[in-house]
This record gives structure tokens, C-alpha cells and sequence, in this order.
């Protein structure tokens, strides 16, 4: 019985690993049991053979046995040899099957498997890739500055302090809300979080139950569906004119109103005041909420930029939603939302309730950033990097690919949409992008229900242009390679007029 156990032990004196003895047995005599090749019911040589035959102390194999015996692998008896316990019993401790028996598999929730089918969110593996959409460039971000906001921050971090929205975040960010975005609120309305989706699945789950009617735009922003989807909303998309959401007309009254009214996602569209009324006025009639999510609005090129639609709001019905990842850059995980007054208590405690809470030090941080003037002036350095990546995209389609596109230039924003002829497969199209290096997002799949306008989604914030130069004449190559015999001339649209 010891030669059996000996051939099976195999312990490394002075391991390279660094494993004591103790892990070593442990490990060994444990992987012997589970594989069979100590099989149940099979009596162990007492601890004081078992140490002799391995050259162990014995207090090393007494600890070893004991623990086994604790987790349900051995049977120990006063004044008997340890025995490998019986399989059923060893099945129920490990969790392993006991043989024959086929285990059930784990059941998933509706929701899961509706995100499981998802196209959203877009995952690249690996380092982002010209030309992907909606990322800030890192590389002209002032890190020192924010580094030493960080700093300062952690070392005067308080102790105790009940408050998650930090009360100087909260004032330094209306400050500069009401005057570049002309905002309206009070302090103690901002709910500060780890990002604007938590934001929006927050506000979801406030204002909406189960097979609740809740409208977005289509083509749209896929995680507001992915958001109001989770609350249990039935999600329907409506269509966009010049204008943005054309819901004139629609006997269909819903509890929720998405929409991205400042530069529209994805087209880049304005929704011009007058729209703006309308749709206030019809959620005032049908008491629905307005939520407004201000992406990337910061960034502002043709034109005067319009106000925020909460900042036209006088009866609260606009939740407004923004966030600092565009702004500044992707690793800054936190957003935020701006939530009428009258409910500004509730939602800080249905913040408690999910536990969506952005540390203290990020959040003083961030305040300090904003009012040393730093938040304002990466701004507009960026909106003028931005504005010229604009134009050279532009420029390196109308080179390369103008044959095949037809591009409605934004008037701000981090992206652009450039549409191809009907008959073209955008997915398709994207995939062999992929191939060659190149983010290019199919419209198609920003519809609902799925729509066949075919286009792709350029972002042109986070490349230089080097890289757009390069992107560009692969977008040329690809859509040369699979278009169709009969062409036809470029075309680059002036921005819509509202």
C-alpha cells in the first residue's frame, strides 16, 4: 500500500516554484483521489508511515490528511487508517458529477438571452483601430495636470463622509453646464456615476415597469435600447426626418422619450428649436419623460451651438444626461445625470440601491480639473484638433472613396456618417474593413426594427491624420473591390438644413 501511494506522490525538494511541502502533498493527494487513481474506500497508510515513506515531517502530513478529511475527501476515524471517501459523498462536497448522472444546465433570463443575440455594445479585441467612433484622443490629454488633480485628491480624501455625489463636483460641474450648455438646474440635481449607460439604465429603472411603451430614435444609440431593454421596457424605434424624431402624428403614447437632439446619433443631425418645443409640449400632453443624452456636444464646429434641450424644460420632463469619457478621455470612467428637482431625493437612493457610486477622490479630482480652468481649456484645444479631423476625413473620402459615399458633414460631434448606394451590405462591408485594421460600423444595424440603409460610422476624434489618411484609402480599396459593375459619382452633401 505505501509503494502504491509513494509512486503516486511525487515531492519536489527546493522547488523552482516555490510550493511547500504542505501545497505539494496537499495538491498531489488530492488530484489522486479525483482522478481514481486512489479509488474509494482505499485505506491510506497512517501518518506516521506516510511520513517515512515520503521523507516528511509528520506534523506535515497530520495537516495535510486533517484538511483533506475537512473538505470531504477522506473519511478520518479515531484509531483508523484515513480512507478515500465514498464517490457520492465526495461528488456533493466537490461539486462534481456523480457518475451517470448528466447535470442540468444553468437557466438564463429572458434579458440575458436578448443580449446574447445583441449587436451592441461593439467590442474590438484588442488596442482600438482607425476609425472607431465616439473615443476621445488620449494622446492630447493633459495626464500630468490630471495626474496631480488625483493626488491631491487621495491624499485629502475624507473619512466618513455620507455623501456620494460630492457637493464640489456637483457645483463646479453646473457651473460649467449652465454657461456652455445652458443647462438649468440646482446642484443637488446632479447624480454623479460610473458612466452615462448607468446613468441611463438608472433612469430606466426609476420610471419605467415591465412592458412600459418607451421610444428611441432610429437609426439610433444601441445602449439606450440596451438600457431601457433591461428595465423590461417594450422599446420601439421611430423614424428621423431634417428635424430628428418625427413623432408628429403617432397615436402611440409613450412613458419614455430618447433622444440625442444636440448632434444625433448616429447621423449627426441638429433637431432645431422649433422641433424642440413640439416635443416638450407633446410630453407635457401625454405625460411622458424626455431623456436627453448630450454625448458629445462639447465639441461644436459650424455655427452657433444650440442650447440644451433641459434647458427649455420648465416643467421636469427632460433628464439630462452627459458624461466625461467623451470629453476628456475613455479611461475617465464616470458620467452623470441631471434629474428634475423633485426627484433628485429618490434617485440618489435608488443610487444607493444599485451601488453606483464613483470614488470620492475621482470625483474631487474631477472638481478641481473643472475649476483651475483645465476642463475648459482641453475643450477647445480639442474642438479645434477635432474640427481639423473633421475636414481632412472629409477630404481623404472625397480622395478615395468619393465614387461610393455620400456624406452628410456634421456640424459637430466625434463621427461621421457616410452612406453607401441601397444595394451595398454594410455589415459585410464593415467585416472585410476589420480585416485590414479599419472600425467602420454598419448603419443597418442602428434601426429598429432592422432597417436595409446601408452606411458606415466613422469616427475621426481620436486619429490623426496619418492614420485617417491610411484608413481612408482602405475604405477606397474595399469598396472598390466589392462594388458592383454599375457605379455612380461622388456626392459630399452640405449639412442639412433644420
Amino acid at each position: 500500500m505505501g509503494d502504491i501511494l509513494a509512486g503516486l506522490i511525487d515531492i519536489e525538494r527546493g522547488s523552482a516554484s516555490g510550493e511547500t511541502l504542505t501545497r505539494q502533498l496537499y495538491d498531489r493527494l488530492r488530484t489522486a483521489i479525483l482522478s481514481g487513481a486512489l479509488p474509494p474506500g482505499h485505506r491510506l497508510p497512517s501518518s506516521r508511515e506516510c511520513a517515512q515513506q515520503l521523507g516528511l515531517a509528520r506534523n506535515t502530513v497530520s495537516t495535510v490528511i486533517d484538511q483533506l478529511a475537512m473538505e470531504g475527501y477522506l473519511d478520518v476515524a479515531q484509531g483508523r487508517r484515513p480512507t478515500v471517501a465514498a464517490a457520492e459523498r465526495k461528488a456533493l462536497l466537490t461539486g462534481r458529477n456523480i457518475a451517470g448522472k448528466t447535470p442540468k444546465p444553468l437557466g438564463l433570463s429572458r434579458w440575458a438571452e436578448r443580449v446574447r443575440k445583441s449587436d451592441w455594445p461593439f467590442v474590438h479585441k484588442g488596442p482600438p483601430q482607425p476609425l472607431a467612433t465616439v473615443l476621445a484622443d488620449s494622446r492630447l490629454f493633459p495626464h500630468d495636470i490630471w495626474a496631480r488633480c488625483l493626488r491631491r485628491a487621495a491624499r485629502r480624501a475624507p473619512t466618513g463622509d455620507p455623501a456620494i455625489n460630492r457637493a464640489s463636483l456637483r457645483t463646479a460641474l453646473l457651473r460649467h453646464l449652465a454657461e456652455h450648455r445652458g443647462v438649468r438646474a440646482e446642484a443637488r440635481q446632479i447624480i454623479i456615476m460610473p458612466s452615462a449607460q448607468a446613468a441611463l439604465e438608472l433612469i430606466a429603472r426609476v420610471l419605467l415597469d415591465a412592458g412600459d411603451l418607451a421610444w428611441v430614435e432610429s437609426p439610433g444609440y444601441g445602449g439606450a435600447r440596451a438600457a431601457l431593454d433591461a428595465a423590461g421596457a417594450s422599446v420601439r424605434g421611430i423614424a428621423l426626418d431634417r428635424g430628428g424624431l418625427a413623432f408628429k402624428g403617432r397615436r402611440d403614447h409613450p412613458r419614455l422619450i430618447f433622444v440625442t437632439p444636440s448632434h444625433q446619433h448616429p447621423t449627426g443631425r441638429l433637431m432645431p428649436v422649433s422641433r424642440r418645443q413640439q416635443l416638450l409640449g407633446f410630453a407635457n400632453d401625454i405625460g411622458a419623460a424626455i431623456v436627453e443624452d448630450d454625448y458629445d456636444s462639447e465639441f461644436h464646429y459650424d455655427g452657433r451651438p444650440v442650447a440644451a434641450l433641459q434647458g427649455l424644460d420648465d416643467n421636469g420632463r427632460v433628464f439630462y444626461v452627459g458624461t466625461f469619457s467623451k470629453s476628456m478621455f475613455s479611461d475617465v470612467r464616470s458620467g452623470y445625470a441631471i434629474v428634475p428637482p423633485d426627484l433628485a431625493d429618490l434617485f440618489e437612493k435608488a443610487q444607493r440601491h444599485g451601488s453606483h457610486i464613483v470614488p470620492a477622490p475621482v470625483q474631487d479630482a474631477l472638481a478641481e480639473f473643472i475649476d483651475d480652468g483645465h476642463f475648459a481649456a482641453h475643450i477647445r484645444k480639442m474642438t479645434r484638433v477635432y474640427r481639423g479631423r473633421r475636414d481632412h476625413l472629409l477630404q481623404a473620402l472625397r480622395a478615395h472613396a468619393g465614387d461610393h459615399l455620400t456624406i452628410e458633414p456634421p456640424a459637430g460631434g466625434m463621427q461621421l456618417l457616410a452612406y453607401l448606394d441601397p444595394e451595398r451590405d454594410d455589415r459585410a462591408i464593415s467585416a472585410r474593413l476589420a480585416e485590414f485594421g479599419v472600425t467602420a460600423r454598419a448603419l443597418s444595424i442602428h434601426f429598429i426594427p432592422p432597417a436595409s440603409a446601408p452606411g458606415l460610422f466613422l469616427g475621426f476624434a481620436a486619429w490623426n491624420e496619418q492614420e485617417i489618411d491610411k484608413a481612408a484609402a482602405i475604405i477606397g480599396q474595399v469598396l472598390r473591390d466589392t462594388a458592383t459593375p454599375r457605379g455612380r459619382s461622388s456626392k459630399v452633401s452640405k449639412r442639412p438644413k433644420s
